[in-house]
């Protein structure tokens, strides 16, 4: 505990540092304050009273966005638009010559393919919004059911998801750590002080502490084992040849020198979770309750 307390006291004595840690902070804070602002047009009180989906997909959904996308809020879609769309043109990369090229361009075609990414977040945005609408928002919390109001609410929600992007990046470029990702992380904790207090007072209530204790144990084992996967590494061993090096009496030898390659066991990390929960997005809200066309056609 001394050595935690005088390692953050170092930490924080570091004045780029602490500029770094309060800004991301900062932004972290805009982006939790976000979250809670519903839509315009949208009766929180009856959204709430009509929630209570079982779905284990827009549950999932919902705790990656950190429980904005059960408040209906203006950020409801969170980041995973811009991820499907990274997913897409990682994909176009691999089998479109154009983006391959711009793959190897190095900086200039990077900054090409994020301006590419972007666009395609704002166009996946605009099928998903009204999706996102019609799915999950019952039509006895529309104040105003009318075309003009969805128009209004897609641009809102589209206008959420960029501001969340950008609040990414300048976490990444000004902040600390990986700005994405650090956001994803934040939409996933947010719920848990909430849920342990619940699962806490219902063992309480049961009188089952010890099933309790023995879930915090096997929380704490999968958390060690998840760290021992991400942290560990497989060391490949690298022999260098001996040589001779000069001439006449001043030769030597030289290398023989035993290194290794430390390469990782687990490379991709936890992308792929994120990447496969991407993908279902479109078809857990398409097939969800009515379709995008019955939707407007009521509202026609």
């Amino acid at each position: 505990m001394k050595n935690l307390i005088k390692t953050i006291k170092e930490i924080w004595a570091v004045d780029e540092l602490r500029k770094r840690i309060l800004y991301t902070l900062a932004l972290i804070l805009v982006y939790r304050i976000g979250s809670y602002i519903v839509l315009p047009g949208i009766d929180a009180d009856r959204l709430s009273s009509a929630a209570g989906s079982d779905n284990s997909i827009l549950n999932l959904i919902n705790m990656f966005a950190g429980g904005a996308f059960s408040r209906a809020s203006i950020m409801a879609l969170g980041i995973m638009p811009y991820i499907s769309a990274s997913i897409v043109m990682q994909l176009l990369g691999m089998a479109v010559p154009t983006f391959q090229r711009l793959q190897r361009e190095g900086e200039s075609g990077r900054k090409k393919i994020n301006q590419y990414t972007r666009v395609l977040t704002i166009a996946i945005c605009l099928f998903q919004a009204p999706s996102y609408i019609g799915a999950y928002v019952p039509s006895e919390a529309l104040i105003n059911d009318t075309f003009l109001w969805w128009f209004q609410a897609t641009a809102i929600l589209t206008a959420g998801t960029m501001f969340v992007t950008w609040l990414g990046e300048r976490i990444t470029d000004r902040g600390i750590g990986n700005g994405i990702s650090l956001i994803i992380t934040i939409g996933i904790i947010a719920g848990l002080p909430g849920a342990f207090f619940q699962e806490l007072g219902a063992k309480i209530y049961d009188g089952g502490l010890v099933i309790l204790l023995v879930e915090l144990v096997i929380l704490l084992l999968v958390i060690l084992i998840t760290i021992l996967l991400v942290q560990g590494t497989r060391r490949i061993p690298v022999h260098t040849a001996k040589r001779v090096i000069g001439r006449g009496s001043k030769q030597a030898l030289a290398g023989g020198q035993r290194s290794y390659i430390p390469l990782k066991i687990n490379q991709a990390g936890v992308m792929p979770i994120i990447f496969a929960q991407a993908l279902m997005f479109l078809p857990s809200l398409i097939f969800q309750k009515s379709s995008f066309g019955a939707t407007f056609s009521n509202i026609q």
